[in-house]
């Protein structure tokens, strides 16, 4: 990409969307960004809940933390860190083995730095997606790419047949615009046939996608039998990472006498679960099943795990992140 002039289009508003829309756009490029969600945060979204007794509750059911292993992604994780929008995670991690009902292999604070959004997972997505030179519409899904090769340019529509432009490159991070998982959640073909497109066909294949269900609780105390705010299951048919979430800096919406704790499933539980219903959404009550299911898990563990004061199950398809 040689013209500062150049329009790109940039398809999911998910951290690789947004990091790559920020920088494109602080070098003088065009951008303008499509989601078909709500708002900024894809798999590092955030979601709101709002109790019976008007207490408010949010959710980091996606990924949970990222860590940094690169310089020069240190040097920009450093960058938000100094805008706010980003803090180290000081907390204690473990394996919990669910055959003997111990935990193993604590992992003290500052061994490997675990990195969040603050507020929220979603701040920092939503903070580079607000910058200067990025046009971000969202609620948009684009449901046609087309290559006018008269134009060297790309032509995109949204599902509805809307025209949404054209465009000297797209960046697609949403493995969705040529997966038939697409035709799963719309029933239309997906917007890119990657037929034409041999080789990225097999590039995208290699990407891996992994199923989840997440499940946010939150109770009226702090879990006293649990000695960690973060921990992987060893030995569970259908939980594998279990975390803390008020315990992350700048979570000041839950009273400091309430605790929120996020679930993930296994691969395995989520696939046997969608093999069940279908790739569609889950209806409320394969949630309240799925819920069900995977607190039951939790309180077999043996870990005094109380009834909770909030619960909901929340479908989500993870890359790897951990």
């Amino acid at each position: 990409m040689t013209s500062a002039a150049a329009k790109v289009a940039v398809i999911g508003g998910g951290i690789s969307g947004a990091v790559c829309a920020s920088l494109l756009a602080g070098r003088g490029v065009a951008v303008t960004l499509f989601d078909s969600g709500r708002g900024a945060g894809g798999r590092m979204a955030q979601r709101r809940e709002v109790m019976e007794d008007g207490t408010e509750l949010r959710f980091d059911h996606g990924a949970p933390y990222f860590t940094v292993t690169n310089d020069e992604v240190a040097q920009v994780v450093g960058g938000w860190e100094a805008r706010g929008i980003v803090a180290e995670w000081k907390a204690m991690f473990a394996c919990f083995d669910r055959a003997t009902g111990k935990f193993t292999d604590f992992e003290k604070e500052g061994s490997t730095k675990k990195y969040v959004g603050v507020p929220g997972m979603n701040s920092i997505c939503k903070s580079l997606c607000s910058e200067d030179g990025v046009v971000a519409k969202f609620g948009v899904t684009v449901g046609k790419m087309d290559w006018l090769q008269d134009r060297s340019s790309w032509s995109l529509a949204s599902l509805d047949g809307k025209d949404l432009g054209n465009f000297d490159y797209v960046v697609a991070t949403d493995k969705n615009v040529g997966s038939p998982r697409f035709s799963g959640l719309t029933g239309r073909p997906p917007p890119l046939d990657l037929s034409l497109f041999p080789r990225l066909s097999v590039m995208v294949q290699d990407i891996p996608v992994r199923p989840c269900f997440a499940l946010m609780v939150a109770f009226s105390e702090p879990l006293a039998m649990v000695p960690v705010h973060g921990f992987s299951f060893n030995n569970s048919d259908s939980l594998s990472w279990a975390f803390c979430d008020s315990s992350k800096p700048g979570r000041a919406c839950v009273p400091p006498n309430r605790q929120s704790w996020v679930l993930h499933s296994t691969a395995e539980y989520a696939s046997k679960v969608i093999n069940h219903i279908g790739p569609r959404k889950p209806s409320v009550d394969a949630l309240a099943k799925v819920a069900e299911e995977l607190f039951r898990e939790f309180q077999a563990t043996g870990l005094s795990i109380p009834q909770p004061i909030f619960m909901k199950a929340h479908r989500c398809h993870c890359y790897r992140w951990r």
